[in-house]
């Protein structure tokens, strides 16, 4: 009963069926307990005492980034905190536990403006020179996507687990289902995005009705965040752009311009599906640029002449 190898099983159990969390958060707790059962090498929960823990958090420490030794303390202390709900253990040591350390500010990475441009500018020339009729429904699959993630600032692992019922193209909303499968519903503002959309529902329907998803591939098998990657690699390179994109850059540019634009952060958070304004304040930092140039072009110390 007090094998730990047993118990973590146990655990992940409990998470899975009475916690209901999704199987992305149920992988980060499996690879993180079993990293700890191999790292300590204490079979019996009863054996692990404050200095097990203390060793194995200055492990950590030693071998990983802040914001990843955060999340892997706080997935074996979500172990103790079990152990000790289930009266397996009289003591939680994390009890006695006081981690605190600083994580270094890393901005999101984001694409200028001009380059979101002219990255669908290229994949919408090649829709217009396709050749086939297969290239034809594939570079608007393509643009759908992008347009789509670009409207919505939605994250690549909920663009592609979007069910064709979860899109209302009528009244212009989308259900999306996020981290911990809280659900948030978003708004798309705009005529171009709902037109593509639209064109592309008009052509993949068979494809979507044959995986119960909105985004298929032309196999009627459901789009992978892996293709969608492909995709991004493949007009990057096409339209001659040399930074490196990645789904979540639109995501971050969808934040960061809305922040720009004077929109109030709590909407951004809600659009976000952030559970936390913490979360969101992080582009707050990367918006700090267009405090600068307002500073620079519009204070009146720049016409005195001295």
């Amino acid at each position: 009963m007090n094998d730990l190898q047993t118990q973590i099983k146990n655990y992940l159990e409990y998470c899975r069926c009475q916690k209901r969390l999704d199987e992305k958060t149920l992988k980060a707790y499996r690879i993180d307990l079993e990293q700890f059962h191999k790292k300590i090498t204490v079979d019996n929960i009863t054996e692990i005492t404050l200095d097990t823990l203390e060793d194995f958090i200055a492990g950590l420490h030693h071998d990983y980034k802040p914001k990843t030794v955060k999340r892997k303390i706080a997935s074996v202390k979500a172990l103790f905190h079990y152990l000790e709900y289930k009266e397996i253990i009289d003591q939680n040591p994390f009890h006695k536990i006081h981690v605190k350390f600083r994580e270094p500010a890393i901005l999101p990475k984001t694409i200028p403006l001009h380059t979101v441009e002219h990255f669908l500018s290229t994949i919408y020339n090649h829709h217009a020179e396709a050749k086939t009729e297969y290239q034809k429904k594939n570079t608007l699959r393509d643009i759908a996507v992008i347009e789509l993630l670009f409207a919505t600032g939605m994250r690549i692992s909920e663009l592609c687990s979007l069910k064709v019922s979860d899109v209302n193209l009528y009244d212009r909303s989308i259900l999306i289902y996020g981290k911990g499968a809280k659900e948030r519903k978003i708004q798309i503002g705009n005529d171009d995005v709902i037109h593509v959309l639209e064109e592309y529902k008009a052509s993949f329907f068979p494809k979507m009705q044959s995986c119960g998803h909105f985004f298929a591939n032309l196999s009627g098998k459901v789009l992978s965040d892996q293709s969608v990657r492909r995709m991004i690699n493949k007009y990057t390179s096409l339209a001659a752009i040399e930074l490196h994109i990645t789904p979540h850059m639109f995501r971050h540019t969808f934040a960061t311009s809305l922040l720009e634009a004077d929109v109030d952060i709590r909407y951004i958070q809600e659009m976000l599906g952030h559970s936390s304004i913490n979360i969101t304040e992080i582009y707050t930092h990367v918006a700090m640029s267009k405090q600068r140039d307002i500073l620079a072009t519009k204070h009146p110390r720049k016409d005195f002449h001295i």
